[in-house]
């Protein structure tokens, strides 16, 4: 049991969100011997985990262990929590967290799979749940990594980085998610782990455009290596440590998201690419979010707010918001001032 901050064992977790990845994590954690409480906001999908140990909706056809629990009800959720992991879109969290507050017991890790930089306050999520909760930054501990829902729910080899300033807590987590399947590595640099997180959402959606549109491995890969320094400039701007992004939070992330079809925003990506508009490639996701279409702006206006160039998130952000022309931005992009690779 986890009492003021210490490092003994997390016994039993409240999982905060029942889309693929908080139940996906859920099942990590029971497999790992906790006992997990998934919180479920719609009643429906909270019973069929409760009664079949399966949801068809945002996970179809992965049986869940019999330590994973879930209900409709905050407050049984939290009840007796050890650890509470946060697994909700990054625009709603901050709303979440001020119906959840009350709550949240108080001194154990809390844990966010939440990628994104909030619109408005561009806040990074640990920014939001400390200024929400009150929580100090060392209780927030940051997942990131090379971590496709679907992929860890089957049981592939996956790893993860897992960022807190106290080294502690994070070690705390460490314990308490580690299996044959999943293996977390700690970092203390927050800064990095998070915008690495968000950042790859809106490349991924790049490099699913550039291949909706025709383009083959080549053209990907670039956006991938210039995406990798956009978010790196970005990153240390704001204080990361410049090797978090060479790691598993940074190029790691980066290419499952950008490389697979399992990822929604490389997906969302290639229905632009081939000619969908952004509203029809939303009501494809099947409500799922996309968070690389909020990222664009979010990302886009924390470069400017630092000064940082960066051309990829700016072009995102004028398809996805300005719905300009795609070929007509990518031609744009190409035609770029010619510079040194790591001007």
């Amino acid at each position: 049991m986890v009492t003021g901050m210490n490092t003994t064992d997390i016994a039993r977790v409240a999982v905060l969100g029942a889309g693929s990845w908080g139940t996906t994590f859920a099942k990590v954690l029971a497999d790992a011997g906790c006992d997990v409480t998934v919180w479920a906001r719609r009643t429906v999908v909270a019973e069929e985990i409760e009664t079949t140990g399966s949801n068809s909706t945002y996970l179809p056809g992965i049986g869940l262990p019999g330590g994973v629990r879930a209900t409709s009800d905050p407050a049984t959720a939290l009840h007796g929590a050890e650890a509470v992991v946060l697994a909700v879109p990054s625009q709603s969290l901050r709303g979440n967290l001020e119906s959840w507050r009350e709550l949240l017991p108080s001194e154990v890790p809390l844990v966010s799979l939440v990628k994104g930089v909030e619109l408005g306050t561009l806040h990074r999520m640990s920014e939001v749940v400390t200024e929400v909760v009150g929580a100090s930054a060392g209780r927030v501990v940051v997942l990131a990594g090379p971590n496709l829902a679907r992929e860890i729910a089957t049981e592939q080899p996956s790893a993860t980085t897992l960022a807190c300033v106290d080294h502690s807590t994070a070690v705390a987590v460490q314990r308490a998610c580690s299996t044959s399947y999943f293996r977390p590595y700690t970092n203390t640099d927050v800064v990095g782990a998070e915008l690495g997180g968000a950042a790859k959402n809106v490349i991924a959606l790049s490099c699913g455009m550039a291949s909706g549109m025709g383009y083959g491995t080549n053209t990907v890969a670039t956006l991938i290596t210039r995406g990798l320094a956009e978010m790196t400039r970005l990153g240390t701007a704001l204080g990361a440590e410049p090797m978090t992004f060479a790691g598993l939070a940074g190029m790691g992330d980066l290419v499952a998201t950008c490389s697979s079809p399992l990822s929604r925003n490389r997906t969302f990506g290639e229905r632009l690419g081939s000619g969908e508009t952004v509203e029809q490639a939303q009501a494809a996701t099947g409500g799922q979010v996309v968070e690389g279409v909020a990222s664009s702006s979010s990302i886009r206006n924390l470069a400017a707010r630092v000064g940082v160039d960066v051309p990829i998130a700016d072009a995102m952000y004028r398809v996805c918001h300005e719905k300009a022309e795609l070929r007509t931005v990518a031609g744009q992009l190409l035609d770029r001032e010619r510079k040194h690779e790591w001007q």
